[in-house]
């Protein structure tokens, strides 16, 4: 069973800090935890961490001096004064079971990054059940366009910033703030920007009404002279924010809102729209990345820049930049003569947008290689997941990635395919579907191995054209 997040806030972790030198990561390899540990070494403090397997963040982070065990053990704790765990971790773990032992503090990540946070004058939190790290990743681009020395910790890997975060010296701190287990309750965002809400986290929240609740917790968080960046086209969206007391900025393209996309071009799949705030025209941008929805995350990356003082023409020129995340339609060579890409999506509303986008990419036919994530999602949200694929012609299920759960709500890869119909089959493992892939792609298909797990693996057993 995972730990909870504990929510001793910054005052109490502030305390913890002051009297102590070295803080160990139990769970260092994920992005989050990495960029926490980066940002900690460069504090000051000695700094460790350990996890499964040697990954480029381990290796990063081993080249920046800090100490990284490929085992759980807890004689990799004995010298470490504070200890910050992800919440993955289970209470068995042998190191957080030493250091609880030890009376040493043990602090969940999104609680420690909430007392990192408050170290900056403008903190940007990116929220949303989907198209956070994108948002993220377009604020860190405007942000760096703008040569403003941010400091950003995201989702997503990106170029221009050689990884999933960067460190700078500006009052400027942006982050992606995860509504799993309310983890973004113990942040503390001064400008939260809201992109959707909608049924997700199945295995933690149970209804519409728990999940509108928690982000109207969290936008409160920014207090009265804080600001909420929000989606005005999103119903779930203006209910959470009925009550809020702070600033507003308003972002959409069919409500009447603070920031506005007119003008819309379509190209292959590619936006141009102009920026309108408050009735005047700011900028006109033309998005390097597909789908519609990324008209979104633009609006609301520039709102949030917006008010860290960037100039329309700086978010002009981020967003111009902007050629996506890493797995986020990242594009990864041609098979056969047709365009293979990496994408992340994992819930029906993800997988529609991206799909839609992605079919005005190709000339011919779009295939979709797709790992389901978690038993509880499927089982939860198996009729839209049934219907999301409309625009894919082939669809290539694996098998579902289990992450922390075991299958006890009787659904498979298998019967999703038969759901989905007779453009639908199972591949028992990624050979498999990279097999089938090498055997039906033609010139001017359109490929995308799509999920959340280890879905990349597919292309172990790829061999492209270029």
């Amino acid at each position: 069973m995972s730990i909870e997040n504990t929510h001793f806030g910054p005052l109490v972790i502030s305390e913890y800090m002051e009297k102590c030198k070295s803080v160990y990561f139990i769970g260092i390899g994920g992005i989050n935890m990495s960029s926490l540990a980066h940002l900690t070494h460069d504090m000051g403090y000695r700094t460790g961490g350990s996890d499964r397997t040697a990954t480029d963040l381990t290796r990063r982070l081993e080249g920046e001096g800090i100490s990284v065990f490929y085992c759980h053990d807890e004689k990799n704790a004995h010298s470490y004064d504070v200890f910050v765990y992800t919440v993955a971790i289970s209470e068995d773990n042998p190191e957080y079971v030493f250091a609880k032992s030890m009376g040493k503090p043990c602090i969940s990540r999104a609680d420690y990054l909430g007392y990192i946070m408050t170290k900056y004058k403008r903190r940007v939190g990116v929220s949303g059940m989907h198209g956070k790290s994108t948002c993220t990743s377009m604020c860190a681009e405007i942000l760096i366009a703008a040569d403003s020395d941010p400091t950003v910790l995201s989702g997503a890997e990106l170029p221009a910033m050689n990884g999933a975060y960067t460190v700078g010296k500006s009052d400027n701190f942006v982050f992606e703030a995860c509504e799993y287990m309310d983890s973004f309750l113990d942040f503390n965002p001064n400008i939260a920007v809201i992109l959707n809400i909608e049924m997700d986290h199945v295995d933690y929240f149970h209804s519409m009404e728990q999940i509108r609740s928690s982000f109207a917790r969290y936008a409160s968080l920014t207090g009265k002279d804080g600001y909420a960046v929000y989606n005005a086209d999103d119903e779930n969206v203006a209910l959470a924010l009925e009550k809020y007391e702070g600033n507003r900025i308003s972002f959409g393209i069919k409500s009447d809102a603070s920031i506005m996309a007119k003008n819309i071009t379509e190209t292959r799949g590619r936006y141009g729209f102009d920026v309108v705030y408050m009735g005047e025209q700011l900028c006109h941008v033309q998005l390097m990345v597909s789908g519609y929805h990324n008209i979104y995350n633009a609006l609301a990356a520039a709102g949030a820049c917006l008010l860290c003082g960037m100039t329309p023409n700086d978010v002009k020129k981020g967003l111009e930049s902007f050629c996506g995340a890493c797995r986020r339609m990242e594009y990864k060579g041609s098979l056969g003569g047709a365009d293979v890409y990496d994408d992340y999506g994992h819930h029906p509303t993800e997988i529609a947008a991206t799909l839609s986008g992605a079919k005005r990419l190709a000339e011919k036919r779009l295939f979709c290689v797709y790992q389901p994530h978690t038993y509880s999602r499927t089982a939860a949200l198996i009729d839209e997941f049934a219907a999301c694929f409309g625009m894919a012609d082939r669809v290539i299920f694996v098998d579902i990635y289990a992450a922390r759960e075991v299958n006890t709500f009787g659904v498979s890869s298998e019967g999703l395919a038969q759901l989905v119909g007779d453009k639908a089959v199972y591949a028992k493992s990624f050979e498999d579907a990279a097999r089938m892939l090498r055997r039906e792609l033609r010139e001017g298909d359109v490929a995308i191995v799509m999920g959340a797990g280890d879905v990349y693996k597919t292309f172990e057993y790829m061999e492209f054209d270029d």
